[in-house]
């Protein structure tokens, strides 16, 4: 947090005293006043990028906010920006642009590839950032035993990382079952992050009230993954604080946005989790939480402190979510309030992006993430066989659009030869996990439904949260020619029909990110969604995103990894076969 030596403080006191100058005075603007509620209009007085003031001040440089509404600036309470598909430089630029100018972001995407290397990696171009970029240490590395990752992350490789300032605690503990039994390991890594911090974030997917009961006895303090008011309700009661999400798979704000009411508001608090670079451009990042929760009734003020006070209170940003004298001058001018447009984004007191564009936009760095190999054994129709002998019926993976919760649907199935064969015209597609980091050759198949798809495949590097291969599709020649594509561009994203490749997106960094500029990141994106559209992939969600979660064995129902079908609910694997 932010120290201030003797010169600095008595600097600040005399500027806030008027014995001298204001660095910057913003002038004719209506202050938002998230301790009151109300609308102050009055002169903010800036120096040594902290607001001293609110009054008659006279400043070194004076804007004129012209009658423009002054809120504090936005802090994303939980974000993997792996998930951008972008480094950190670029990431920020992005939120800049959206009125963000802190995020707590969890890298356990690289970690999982890379191990400490990565998150390392990501805390060395965060220092690059046009805003304050903080870490939580990725808890589960790898999320769950039966799967297979590229690192294991312990208490002791974790706990130097402490020494980097901005980390502040421990990332989303998702292995429920490790805390329900006071795992050794487990515990190891909630009593170190207590020796360093309080700040443990949860990940309590489909746990009950007496689950969250053992949460919070082990210290968790967030979650953000409820789905509806009840679940909500069980986290608020037992002081959690809830985060809202709203992001490119998982849309949780219409369902929750009903609960807040002025006397628990406090306790919310808004994320997008894991957002496209196509969405963040044209929707938003938390400035859309605060748009959309103002469409669902929700006062505009309101959703201001949850975007920015409760945010800055939760992680224990003293100086962070006010616009007030102490706190950083981290601040937006909109032009309405209702509207949340914003016209300018000040960071530390400087103009970092004006009219949703950032100021000065982050270059490519000289800091580069080690190589990784991708690694599994050339693949043939075999790989792709699923037995069902005589059986006709089978566990479907059923997507829900816009949700990491799928369905176990048990259907019949086109069986020929005793193996099953994928039917569009049942919206039967084959799905395949195959495991990436160590040549272990493992390859997890199962059936989907969900995604339309008529002709062809779809592939991705990206496969929450081990990141293996995931590919699915309608012919086994197309799923092979899309996987040896992704290991010649060394991961990423790729559409094929009839051995083609229709479009690609590289992502040489960890098989996750690029260098490549956000703006072109999400042309690609676009042209990825126009191939796969073409193929009769619905357009109602976001594909590549969802493929990408299908193999995340910590959200219910089904799911597959690089070792088969995954029941969540019981947490074990099952058969393809139903019967």
């Amino acid at each position: 947090m932010l120290q201030l030596n003797k010169d600095q403080l008595i600097h600040q006191i005399r500027t806030a005293s008027k014995k001298e100058p204001a660095d910057l005075v913003i002038k004719n603007g209506k202050v938002i006043d998230v301790f009151s509620g109300e609308l102050l209009e009055t002169d903010v007085a800036i120096t040594d990028g902290m607001i001293i003031g609110l009054g008659d001040y006279e400043g070194k440089e004076i804007i004129d906010a012209q009658g423009r509404f002054i809120s504090p600036a936005l802090i994303d309470a939980h974000v993997h920006i792996e998930s951008s598909l972008l480094t950190p430089g670029a990431f920020s630029d992005v939120l800049a642009a959206h009125g963000v100018t802190a995020a707590i972001t969890d890298p356990h995407e690289i970690a999982n590839v890379l191990g400490a290397n990565g998150i390392r990696f990501m805390l060395e171009r965060a220092q690059e950032s046009s805003i304050d970029l903080y870490f939580m240490l990725p808890s589960s590395v790898p999320a769950t035993s039966f799967e297979h990752n590229g690192a294991t992350l312990e208490a002791d490789d974790l706990e130097p990382l402490f020494q980097y300032d901005n980390v502040l605690g421990l990332a989303e503990v998702m292995d429920f079952p490790a805390v329900l039994n006071a795992d050794e390991r487990m515990v190891a890594k909630l009593a170190m992050t207590q020796k360093h911090s309080w700040r443990i974030d949860g990940h309590a997917a489909g746990l009950n009230a007496q689950d969250i009961n053992v949460y919070k006895a082990a210290g968790i303090r967030t979650d953000h993954e409820c789905i509806n008011v009840d679940e909500a309700k069980d986290r608020l009661s037992r002081g959690l604080y809830v985060m809202i999400r709203q992001g490119t798979v998982a849309k949780d704000l219409p369902q929750l946005v009903p609960l807040v009411n002025e006397t628990n508001s406090r306790r919310f608090l808004f994320c997008t989790d894991d957002k496209y670079p196509d969405d963040l451009i044209q929707e938003g990042s938390v400035d859309y939480n605060v748009r959309l929760a103002i469409e669902h009734g929700l006062d505009p003020i309101t959703c201001i402190k949850m975007a920015s006070l409760n945010a800055a209170e939760c992680y224990g940003f003293r100086e962070k979510g006010a616009v007030a004298p102490g706190y950083e001058a981290n601040f937006l001018l909109l032009d309405d309030l209702k509207q949340f447009s914003i016209q300018q984004v000040y960071a530390h007191g400087k103009l970092v992006a004006e009219q949703g564009h950032a100021v000065q936009e982050h270059t490519n760095s000289s800091i580069k993430a080690e190589k990784h190999p991708l690694t599994w054994p050339e693949l043939s129709p075999s790989n792709f066989a699923i037995p069902l002998g005589s059986a006709q019926k089978a566990h479907v993976i059923e997507i829900i659009p816009n949700s990491l919760v799928t369905r176990d649907l048990v259907e019949k199935v086109s069986v020929k030869n005793g193996c099953f064969a994928c039917s569009p015209d049942s919206d039967h597609l084959k799905l395949a996990v195959i495991e990436r980091h160590n040549g272990l050759g493992t390859i997890g198949l199962a059936i989907v439904k969900g995604f339309e798809m008529k002709s062809g495949a779809m592939a991705t590097t990206i496969a929450h949260d081990s990141h293996n291969l995931v590919v699915t599709g309608c012919s086994d020649a197309d799923m092979i020619v899309a996987a040896e594509r992704l290991r010649e561009i060394d991961g990423g994203m790729v559409v094929v029909n009839d051995g083609k490749v229709l479009a690609e997106l590289a992502l040489p960094i960890a098989g996750l990110m690029t260098d490549t500029p956000a703006a072109k990141v999400a042309q690609t994106l676009k042209n990825l969604r126009q191939a796969a559209t073409s193929l009769g992939v619905s357009e109602s969600f976001n594909p590549f995103l969802t493929l990408s979660f299908l193999s995340l064995p910590v959200i219910p129902d089904l799911k597959l990894t690089d070792t088969g079908l995954f029941d969540v609910r019981s947490f074990q694997h099952i058969p393809v076969s139903a019967e």
